[in-house]
């Protein structure tokens, strides 16, 4: 059975960093595109990273480019997001997806199947 589950949000001041983990079980995560997304109180849920199943073509939104870097470990399968000099407008739930390996980069929340629990990111002093 296929699971994803979503660790390492919580609290931190404005500057600070978090790196989130999402390990998946049930399936290789490297045959899939990966995601991460998230979901502001009262807003649509956004994309904020991904990265092809081959691991060489990434994609970031606009609001996050050289701040945060999605990766992932295949030998431990997990994807992570290492989210440095945090802003309080990062204050979100966030979530991993996985897409078709087809899918190469997308930051549509409709192009990926399946998702993991979301985590709470605080960015507050």
């Amino acid at each position: 059975q296929w699971r994803l589950v979503v660790s390492g949000g919580g609290l931190v001041q404005p500057g600070g960093s978090l790196r989130l983990s999402c390990a998946a079980s049930g399936f290789t995560l490297d045959d899939y595109a990966i995601g991460w997304f998230r979901q502001a109180s009262g807003k649509e849920r956004e994309g904020v990273s991904c990265l092809s199943s081959t691991g060489d073509s990434t994609d970031y939104a606009d609001s996050v480019k050289g701040r945060f870097t999605i990766s992932r470990d295949n030998a431990k399968n997990t994807m992570y997001l290492q989210m440095n000099s945090l802003k309080p407008e990062d204050t979100a739930v966030y979530y991993c997806a996985i897409g078709p390996r087809v899918l190469g980069t997308s930051m549509k929340v409709t192009d990926y199947d399946a998702w993991g629990q979301g985590t709470q990111v605080t960015v507050s002093s």
